[in-house]
């Protein structure tokens, strides 16, 4: 008589039924090892700190298939291309661009770099790529034209006449001047090093009275001083400390920008990379901003050196609206939200937007007295489907539930990684669903937050043992097969678990009625997975 089988799973031989999707096999060679990929961070736009820009026209553009993509024709000519073996002469400044094929990023700005080259070429300088896709070497990008050209100039330019000063004032948003005992020795050699810590702004050092008077230096001062001169409400800021090069970059970099900054894509940078970690953002529409940027003004000279204060124009839809979407904020304002860049907190003030409020919730911001708040989506009405959705008001409840093994995916909805990985994790939810001390779960990442749920890229995939909440999940990074998961829960879930094959009849034997009524009533009496 054939017998039904109810081996418990044991061996790789045993394992394979578990890549059988819509009874095909899955080659898992053919799933790219994301283990430890940051293809999909959050867009740069929005953060070094983590904030987002991609629509969903370009959410696929770093996606493609290296092996179909071609790449778009332009004149690379003056672009050297740099592999182990072939280095460029010596005696040239050279910046590298570290790139990928099939990388939409590199494609965007492959143009731009080649353009740069040629503007370039004769000056001493190499523009050079390399193919990171082929090399092992590191890869990071930098602004072009504006850190060459810093770095082949001098680092400080003399201003002896006030015909020059007044062409250098005219002609710039922003000047640093150093007012100097001599154009030449130990004061001028740490304003030449501070300068190059300050790759987009440009600094001046003199010696004439009349110069300095017209840069509003009072003649009589003690030398060496320096003032910052900018084209807004705050027009002066005069340098107090000590004249060595780290004090004078970071009295720059503190000051340089305004006492308000509109967010756009040209001065983020200068937000992100600032000393100053602790912002302060007033959200509105731009007919509303009119009435309340006055009043965020004058609380921004309170906390001067403290908090950059930004004003996000929510009604622009190139870069105000990704900013509003990524810190939660709907509607057309004002709201006065506070964000912490050590740690990525949101703070969000109540009340109405009046000189008082701002100047009470800016100093309990600072003096780490608030309660900081999470993006969420609404709780779902009903939760049955293998994966589980999970929301941050609903994290504690799912994921924190110290009588389950949580698994958690933390993905993006653009993201084409996450949508690779979906049929994967929803097989292994199958799998796994009639086992009552597992939880497999995801998390939308674009518009939920928890502090337990830090992200590195999307998808984050992360285990939260049963019993054992309180520490720190562990970060997965196996192979992305529905077996490397498996292998991966037997090994570290607190609860141990058996999974089945599913019932099978030899094939050179039909089954008897008999059989089959037996066969029925012991799936019934067991539960598994129907592959």
């Amino acid at each position: 008589m054939p017998c039904i089988t109810t081996n418990d799973v044991e061996d790789d031989n045993d394992l394979r039924f578990l890549e059988e999707i819509e009874g095909k096999s899955v080659d898992s060679a053919s799933i790219p090892d994301l283990s430890d990929s940051d293809d999909d961070r959050f867009p740069s736009d929005v953060d070094e700190n983590g904030e987002s820009e991609e629509s969903e026209n370009e959410q696929d553009s770093h996606d493609l298939d290296p092996d179909t993509y071609k790449i778009p024709v332009f004149d690379e000519k003056d672009v050297v291309v740099l592999t182990r073996f072939a280095r460029p002469r010596s005696g040239y400044y050279v910046m590298v661009d570290f790139y990928a094929p099939w990388c939409g990023h590199s494609q965007a700005f492959a143009p731009e770099y080649a353009a740069a080259a040629t503007d370039l070429k004769g000056e001493g300088v190499v523009l050079a790529k390399v193919d990171a896709t082929e090399e092992d070497d590191p890869a990071e990008k930098e602004a072009i034209l504006t850190w060459i050209k810093k770095n082949i100039e001098p680092g400080v330019f003399n201003v002896t006449n006030l015909d020059d000063a007044g062409r250098i004032l005219t002609s710039r948003s922003i000047v640093v001047l150093g007012y100097l005992n001599s154009l030449v020795g130990p004061e001028s050699d740490e304003l030449a090093a501070a300068s190059k810590l300050l790759d987009d702004i440009s600094v001046y050092q003199t010696v004439n009275p009349d110069v300095a008077k017209h840069f509003h230096i009072e003649p009589q001062v003690k030398r060496p001083t320096l003032v910052l001169v900018k084209r807004e409400a705050e027009k002066i800021n005069h340098f107090d400390g000590q004249f060595v090069k780290t004090a004078i970059s970071e009295f720059v970099i503190s000051n340089k920008l305004p006492l308000v900054t509109t967010f756009n894509r040209d001065n983020a940078p200068s937000i992100f990379e600032s000393s100053i970690k602790n912002h302060l953002l007033l959200f509105a529409t731009l007919n509303i901003s009119e009435k309340f940027i006055p009043i965020f003004q004058e609380a921004a000279k309170l906390f001067k050196g403290k908090l950059i204060s930004i004003y996000v124009q929510v009604d622009n839809e190139d870069t105000g609206r990704p900013v509003a979407n990524f810190f939660g904020v709907s509607g057309d304002g004002p709201r006065i939200l506070a964000y912490s860049g050590t740690d990525a907190r949101k703070f969000a003030m109540d009340g109405d937007v009046t000189l008082d409020n701002i100047k009470a919730f800016a100093d309990e911001f600072l003096e780490d007295r608030l309660k900081p708040f999470y993006k969420s989506d609404t709780i779902p009405e009903t939760n049955d489907e293998d994966v589980k959705v999970v929301v941050a008001n609903s994290f504690n409840e799912i994921v924190l539930d110290e009588s389950k093994d949580v698994l958690l995916e933390i993905y993006a909805p653009w993201c084409g990684h996450c949508r690779s990985l979906e049929p994967i994790y929803n097989k292994l939810a199958k799998h796994l669903k009639g086992i009552d001390s597992l939880v497999i779960a995801k998390m939308d990442g674009t518009t939920n937050e928890h502090p337990r749920a830090r992200k590195a890229g999307f998808p984050t995939i992360l285990f939260f043992p049963a019993g054992n909440k309180s520490s720190d999940p562990i970060k997965v990074n196996a192979e992305r097969s529905v077996v490397a998961y498996y292998k991966f829960l037997k090994k570290h879930a607190s609860i141990p678990f058996k999974l089945q094959k599913p019932f099978s009849t030899p094939k050179d034997e039909p089954a008897s009625d008999h059989e089959t009524k037996e066969s029925d009533k012991s799936r019934s009496a067991n539960t598994k997975d129907e592959l």
